[in-house]
């Protein structure tokens, strides 16, 4: 079928499992008044490939991901384009298309709260079946059997199956959700804060457990606050500031001895307790009150006045002054430090 949210792919080259471009999403509020969420997003996922998408809470991550997944609320508008390999443009396509050939058959979503995405009044084993039946189209005689394979791909213990979900543990409801995403063996997996509430063994495993899905033919998009489960699990980072993406890099790059060259994205790294646990200066702005340049200049120690202009986006980078490849002087002399860089 092809319609305004399908583009017929080039069949001479591999489309990525994923293809953002110019993504923007912005609410509208009383008064005329708009909220700019995400900013002009652009990234790709291709087949085998796990991105972390990171960056401090209220960033856009989350709203981010729900307009892959069409599942804004009314007030909300969006822009640019979001291709799927089948040529399919999420950001186009309508609620009828979404719900029957999108959601759980080519993009499958592991929740932010996985108890509160489950059904309270039905069990878990019922749950699977229905998705079963609904994605799989499976023969009623083997809808039960199905369903064990699939609580058994996530790890889901078989003899908790005929529990409810207010039954289970923050661990195992984790499981029982992301052997819902992985019934349609959608090629698209998206991962909204799945380690939200676990401790520490929970998340490893959460990770591990999502790493092990993502084959050859699979991609996964995860949003995370949490650069340690990143680092477990990504082949790049995507690091968001107030609604835009500052930088893309090999998650090697990231959080090796190169480091990344955005200075918020440097800081962010740098606060983590196992590296120098330096604190950000500042609060982040609100989205309804963005700068007209940089959003992160009035918390940076390398800012100019060329910074009151929004940088580009170019060669995976957002910034007027990239920290180097070399270690940087003291951030607190932004003129100190770029002059021992440009030496």
């Amino acid at each position: 079928m092809t319609d305004a949210a399908t583009r017929p792919a080039d069949a001479a080259t591999t489309a990525p499992v994923l293809d953002v471009r110019g993504l923007s999403v912005r609410f509208r509020m009383r008064g005329e008044r708009y909220v700019r969420a995400v900013t002009d997003a652009h990234f790709t996922l291709e087949a085998g490939q796990r991105l972390a998408l990171v960056g401090e809470s209220g960033c856009g991550k989350s709203v981010l991901a729900s307009a892959l997944l069409g599942l804004l609320p009314e007030n909300a508008e969006t822009a640019g384009s979001a291709l799927l390999g089948d040529g399919t443009d999420l950001l186009a396509a309508d609620e009828r298309t979404l719900a029957r050939t999108v959601r759980g058959r080519k993009v499958g979503l592991v929740p932010q709260s996985p108890a509160a995405h489950l059904t309270p009044v039905r069990t878990i084993r019922s749950q699977l079946e229905e998705t079963v039946r609904e994605l799989l189209r499976t023969p009623r005689a083997a809808v039960r059997k199905a369903a064990e394979e699939a609580a058994g791909r996530a790890s889901f213990p078989a003899d908790h199956l005929d529990r409810y979900p207010h039954e289970l543990s923050g661990g195992l409801a984790q499981r029982a959700a992301t052997a819902l995403a992985l019934i349609g063996d959608a090629p698209l997996l998206l991962a909204d804060e799945p380690t939200t509430g676990l401790d520490r063994d929970l998340v490893e495993h959460t990770v591990d457990e999502l790493a092990r899905h993502t084959g050859s033919s699979r991609a996964l998009l995860m949003i995370t606050h949490d650069l340690a489960a990143a680092e477990r699990i990504a082949d790049r980072i995507a690091v968001m500031y107030a609604g835009r993406i500052v930088e893309i890099c090999d998650a090697e790059d990231f959080f090796g001895a190169r480091g990344p060259r955005h200075p918020y994205a440097r800081g962010l790294l740098n606060a983590l307790p196992e590296r120098e646990f330096a604190a950000i200066p500042g609060m982040p702005p609100e989205l309804g009150a963005l700068p007209e340049g940089c959003a992160f200049a009035a918390r940076c120690g390398r800012a100019s006045e060329a910074c009151r202009v929004q940088p580009p986006f170019a060669d995976l980078l957002a910034c007027h002054h990239p920290v180097s490849d070399r270690p940087a002087a003291d951030p607190a002399d932004p003129a100190e430090a770029l002059e021992a860089e440009h030496a």
